[in-house]
């Protein structure tokens, strides 16, 4: 008997070293994709802005890197028309923003980043996507930007090329009374934003707080490199378009002064 339960054990064993090994395999596989991808995406990027023949006279001199810094851009405030400049200058990641409808029965699932209309014609119904794209560089820069298209991935490509024109920089700071660090992890005050008839107030909280808002606020936080906050939010919520407008318009709001 004993004999007998020691192989059993012994099998045991080996079928969990077996089931181990299989995993750690996967895992493996996965990262080695997921770092193939990125290292796609970069040679992609690097190759974009080598063979990138610039048009307008600010591309150029980012091209001719008389112009090594994106603050000296947006401080003078001239306009960036061609997306390559910010790629060239800043090292921006993008994200998109769950604007769509819900899945599943009377919308219990989960929210898609694809808004889908149609259009009634003759020949039939014509739909239309739209999705809301949000960049940063973690580092104090933010833009966001709205893609509308007949397909999924256009409108994807849309509204990254218009959220990367219309990059902003805005002012953080440790300005909550309970903190007394130097590192730049909070919004240097109280600011608001208003789109539609949502209003979103965010407050400067201490280090470790996290980000207290709407997990699509988030996303939009995270790239501007801000760590701790506190909020507030009026109006329909739900409404994710207005939502994320108000977040970058309170955001841009850093820059002026906060509310009384």
């Amino acid at each position: 008997m004993t004999e007998a339960k020691t192989k059993k054990i012994d099998n045991a064993e080996e079928i969990s070293e077996e089931l181990l090994e299989k995993e750690i395999e996967k895992e493996l596989i996965a990262e080695t994709r997921e770092q193939r991808i990125e290292r796609e995406r970069e040679a992609d990027k690097e190759r974009e802005i080598t063979s990138w023949v610039p048009k307008t006279k600010l591309g150029k001199e980012v091209k001719d890197k008389k112009i090594k810094n994106i603050d000296e851009i947006l401080d003078s405030g001239r306009k960036i028309l061609e997306e390559q400049i910010v790629d060239s200058l800043l090292g921006v990641k993008s994200d998109l923003i769950s604007i769509g409808q819900s899945k599943g029965k009377f919308g219990g699932g989960k929210r898609r980043a694809w808004r889908q209309t149609q259009r009634k014609t003759q020949e039939g119904n014509i739909p239309t996507f739209s999705t809301l794209a949000v960049v940063g560089d973690e580092n104090g820069h933010i833009g966001i930007g709205m893609g509308k298209a007949k397909e999924t991935l256009p409108a994807r490509d849309k509204a990254i090329r218009q959220a990367k024109l219309g990059v902003i920089k805005i002012r953080r700071g440790c300005s909550s009374f309970d903190c007394a660090c130097t590192e730049l992890h909070s919004v240097p005050f109280k600011v608001e934003g208003k789109s539609g008839s949502v209003r979103v107030i965010l407050i400067p909280a201490p280090q470790g707080t996290g980000l207290v808002v709407a997990n699509e606020l988030k996303k939009i936080l995270k790239l501007a490199g801000i760590k701790d906050v506190y909020s507030k939010t009026f109006g329909k919520q739900r409404t994710t378009f207005n939502l994320a407008k108000a977040c970058v318009e309170a955001l841009k709001k850093t820059n002026k002064g906060g509310i009384k």
